[in-house]
């Protein structure tokens, strides 16, 4: 495999110093939760001894995921729906004629564990490129990204890494945090009947994930005169959100946007319905997904949730490129019924890592960071947007659908919508 020659020198200590001690600061200021393994698990999906899979070279993948840690309620079934698509892929005989392997290591949303994971797969296994996870770590390690020139697709879709003159190996599948949390109050803003100005709230996690639209989200809201009457910050693994929507229902807002995942979602939803709060509560994409409705039972009934990837509830008929996860998983003996949209979600991030792989012109992050801005208007059948990268924006779409629970199931309520 071709591989560029590591720099190194003063710099190269100096970047990897501060990118640990923004690690530690982090993980001392966010709170983050979950389990601390000694060491990250770590498994290899596509398969083994792939040159026996096909005849070419075996082209190698870093997968940095949370298993385990304070967001795995989504980031499990993420990673298991990328491992998923590499097997697959290998199972029609590799990409362009090459086997593939994703070395993954699960980090329990630890950043510096992220930082370790990051270190072993360039410079020990020496992947080509990442899938990555978190906020706080993909952050926390975005000067090392562009130095070694490591294309990576995060879970995280911080409006921070969208800026391409400062991070230009960092790409996002989906729209970010801030532009859904725009989209969703614009939505809101179109669908208001009353007279007087919406008031809006934001519920959110205290971590780099949870932080990050907050800021955008209250900017764009007031220049439309969306008035923003409250704040209150919820642990990402609450199990009591009580005094926080207390706080909030004081301030009577119409509806609160929800920047978390599943777990506190439906914590917020059940003691909300318990609390008699009638606020519209609208969750952006981790905070949407089956997941809700399984924990939070009928208290999730009106909910409303940016849908940046299809449900597998969906089906074929509608969500063509169902049919490519759906041969996959009768091959397990299973069916759609038996996955969420967090497992497309990941089978959606590692089909459009590996077609920017395939269109490579050698296969070197260089060249797999030239092969992903040649998509323009990638379609996966509807698994999400379409997706575009060029040299001057690795910010892949601005669009998104909503969603609303009804009789206990999810029903799309919008096509694909921006703010613009």
């Amino acid at each position: 495999m071709l591989r560029k020659k590591t720099h190194q020198g003063r710099k190269r200590w100096h970047v990897w110093g501060m990118t640990l001690l923004a690690a530690l600061l982090l993980l001392a200021a966010c709170g983050q939760q979950g389990a601390q393994p000694t060491a990250g698990e770590q498994t290899d999906a596509g398969g083994g001894d792939g040159a026996s899979q096909a005849g070419g070279q075996e082209i190698l993948i870093g997968g940095i995921f949370d298993i385990t840690g304070g967001t795995g309620d989504v980031g499990a079934p993420y990673a298991e729906g990328a491992k998923a698509y590499f097997e697959y892929v290998n199972a029609q005989g590799g990409l362009n004629g090459n086997p593939v392997r994703l070395i993954d290591i699960d980090y329990a949303y630890q950043v510096p564990q992220a930082i370790e994971a990051y270190q072993k797969l360039t410079q020990q296994d020496k992947v080509i490129a990442i899938l990555g996870w978190g906020t706080g770590d993909t952050e926390a390690m975005k000067e090392l990204i562009a130095e070694d020139k490591i294309p990576y697709i995060s879970g995280s879709y911080s409006e921070n890494l969208a800026n391409v003159e400062a991070h230009p190996y960092n790409f996002l599948t989906a729209a970010t945090y801030s532009d859904q949390a725009k989209i969703a109050i614009k939505w809101f803003l179109d669908n208001w009947t009353e007279d007087r100005p919406p008031r809006m709230a934001l519920l959110y996690n205290d971590t780099p994930f949870g932080r990050s639209p907050v800021e955008d989200a209250k900017a764009y809201a007031q220049s439309l005169g969306v008035e923003v009457v409250d704040e209150q910050v919820i642990e990402v693994t609450a199990l009591d959100a009580s005094s926080q929507l207390l706080n909030m229902k004081a301030k009577n807002p119409d509806f609160a946007l929800i920047q978390q995942t599943w777990g506190a979602t439906s914590t917020i939803l059940k003691d909300a319905k318990r609390l008699g709060i009638e606020t519209q509560f609208i969750g952006l994409n981790w905070a949407a997904g089956e997941g809700v409705i399984d924990l939070a039972g009928d208290a999730a009934e009106g909910y409303i949730g940016v849908i940046i990837h299809a449900l597998p509830s969906e089906g074929v008929e509608n969500v063509p490129g169902l049919a490519e996860i759906e041969e996959y998983l009768k091959g397990k003996g299973k069916t759609l019924a038996d996955i969420n949209q967090k497992f497309v979600q990941g089978w959606h991030s590692a089909k459009v890592m590996l077609e920017g792989v395939a269109r490579a012109d050698e296969l070197t992050g260089e060249g797999v960071k030239r092969g992903l801005e040649q998509l323009k208007d990638f379609d996966t059948g509807g698994l999400g947007a379409p997706v575009t990268f060029t040299e001057e924006s690795h910010r892949g779409t601005k669009y998104v659908r909503l969603g609303q629970v009804k009789d206990g199931k999810w029903e799309i309520i919008t096509d694909y919508i921006t703010y613009e």
